[in-house]
């Protein structure tokens, strides 16, 4: 691999961490977005008498962004929860294989749900459709899931290119002619 090929492997790889760094930022402002919310509307009931309408439809639309960007930032840092206790015991092909399938089905699955997600989200708004309480147009808290599916589609493809790239200038596994 060329230095070049690395340093734009580099450039990459430091876009996606700089996107999760913001994403995460931006998470913790939406938790404590939904904590004020939350408290606000506990104040207006037992102090005020006064329940603020779609509070609650808020705080549960800003958790879905919240659950589906999150799931983007663990694939990007790889600690979702995995059962590998027995994959450590395979030789390395075995593993590598295992990994490649599991990226090539992450890629596939979150295409679909991509793919689904959107025209789902599309259709939210090409109807107009809102919340009840709080008249949230409802494409936004389903444009969370295609949104968080796509970068994790993203995450998964760009693993795959580069587990593809580096096999490319190593060569087959084995040496020369793929023998052991």
């Amino acid at each position: 691999m060329t230095g070049r090929q690395r340093e734009g492997e580099g450039d990459i790889d430091r876009f996606f961490e700089r996107l999760t760094g913001a994403i995460e930022s931006a998470l913790a402002l939406a938790f404590i977005a939904a904590v004020l919310v939350n408290f606000v509307n506990v104040v207006g009931r037992y102090v005020f008498d006064y329940a603020f309408l779609g509070a609650d439809e808020a705080q549960i639309y800003i958790m879905v962004w919240m659950a589906f960007l999150g799931a983007a930032v663990v694939s990007w840092r790889e600690r979702h929860l995995r059962m590998d206790v027995l994959l450590r015991l395979f030789p390395a092909p075995v593993r590598a294989t295992l990994r490649a399938t599991e990226l090539a089905l992450l890629a596939g699955l979150g295409g679909f749900v991509l793919y689904e997600s959107a025209t789902y989200a599309w259709r939210m708004f090409a109807l107009g459709q809102t919340s009840n309480n709080a008249d949230i147009p409802m494409w936004l808290p389903h444009s969370a899931v295609a949104f968080g599916f796509a970068l994790i589609a993203l995450i998964a493809l760009w693993r795959i290119a580069k587990a593809l790239r580096r096999r490319g200038v190593d060569g087959p596994p084995g040496g020369a002619g793929g023998r052991p």
